[in-house]
């Protein structure tokens, strides 16, 4: 395991961070052609539940001893700082708040719908059977009571009235779908590109804390990029866009990715020149705090442990316990999710023990 992170991440921190983030970024977006538009919901979730396992095992594995703990050396005493783990349990507060606060923003503007929806066309087609059936029932009542005052004449009136319900009715909620399909569609575009913006934060500041938290961290997030870019593609489609349009919607999205790593580099390499210059370790005065040993960038892996647990537990477990009320299917997805989700944490179990 160490001789094939040591082949894929070869270089200094700053290489290592883009070259993970290219990782995570281009690979899962390429297989995206190979996706058909038409991805069944119980194999994106079972995709989903492998992406859960492997996120909460680098947050549980990695990500969280890492930031009250530091690297461990065989042998080392570890002293406890109270101080410093408050510092990091804010810190990990503060990336759960940020996602929150980020996940309701887009609720908010588009309009309640999550991101998106799914139910438009199946509602305005139950609605307009409803209209049709009350006009069928009435016209049915009253060609009884009339059957003798030209029926033909009723005929041809009743369905010149149930056409033109049915056209106005088309109109009336045509545009307003279209609009709010496409704002979501984009406005799920902004919030991809954010997220893709704090996972290049991640990989930077994992590959400047160690190589091999650099390299758990680019596998939880590789894995979790597949079913989140496949969920994101699937929504694009059926949002109205060409599938070469959702493409490469998704590869501009993965720009994001970049402008976070780049922030991230500048962040380390500012906070270690300034550790330099002072001829010692930078101490973090947080709320008149001025003797916690650690530097402001110490902070970005807790925060991107709070994110994760947001992602993972907030918004993507939800979907998986949605049901359809049929036990033997819904028994089935609930097994490979399970088994799913154990492979994703076995995974990283792996990795842990053998760095």
């Amino acid at each position: 395991m160490k001789e094939l992170f040591a082949f894929l991440f070869p270089g200094s921190p700053m290489v290592n961070s883009l070259l993970g983030t290219t990782y995570i970024s281009l690979i899962p977006n390429l297989l995206l052609y190979f996706v058909p538009e038409d991805i069944k919901p119980e194999s994106l979730n079972t995709l989903v539940a492998f992406a859960i396992g492997g996120l909460l095992g680098d947050v549980f594995l990695h990500l969280l001893p890492h930031s009250f703990m530091g690297e461990i050396e065989t042998g080392d005493l570890i002293v406890a700082h109270e101080k410093k783990n408050v510092v990091v349990g804010l810190g990990i507060f503060a990336g759960f708040f940020a996602f929150f606060c980020l996940d309701k923003l887009m609720r908010v503007l588009s309009g309640g719908e999550g991101g998106h929806s799914h139910s438009h066309g199946h509602d305005h087609g139950k609605k307009v059977d409803g209209e049709n059936e009350h006009h069928h029932d009435h016209d049915h009542d009253h060609d009884h009571k009339h059957k003798d005052e030209g029926k033909d004449s009723t005929v041809r009136q009743r369905k010149g009235n149930k056409e033109k319900d049915v056209a106005k009715n088309d109109a009336d909620q045509s545009k307003p779908t279209t609009k709010e399909v496409k704002l979501s569609a984009y406005l799920n575009l902004i919030a991809d590109a954010t997220h893709n913006f704090t996972d290049g934060l991640a990989m930077a500041a994992s590959f400047y804390t160690s190589p091999a938290i650099g390299a758990t961290t680019t596998v939880a997030v590789f894995f979790h990029e597949i079913p989140h870019e496949v969920g994101d593609y699937a929504i694009l489609i059926q949002s109205g866009f060409p599938r070469s349009k959702a493409m490469m919607s998704q590869f501009v999205t993965a720009i994001g990715a970049y402008l976070g790593t780049l922030a991230g580099i500048a962040i380390e390499e500012m906070s270690r020149a300034g550790g330099s210059s002072h001829g010692g370790e930078e101490e973090l005065a947080l709320f008149g705090i001025k003797s916690i040993p650690m530097r402001a960038s110490d902070l970005v892996i807790p925060c991107t442990a709070g994110g994760f647990l947001y992602i993972a537990t907030v918004g993507v477990i939800p979907e998986l316990l949605t049901v359809t009320g049929k036990f033997a299917k819904d028994a089935r997805q609930f097994a490979s999710e399970i088994v799913a989700m154990m492979i994703g944490l076995g995974m990283m179990i792996f990795i842990a023990w053998n760095e």
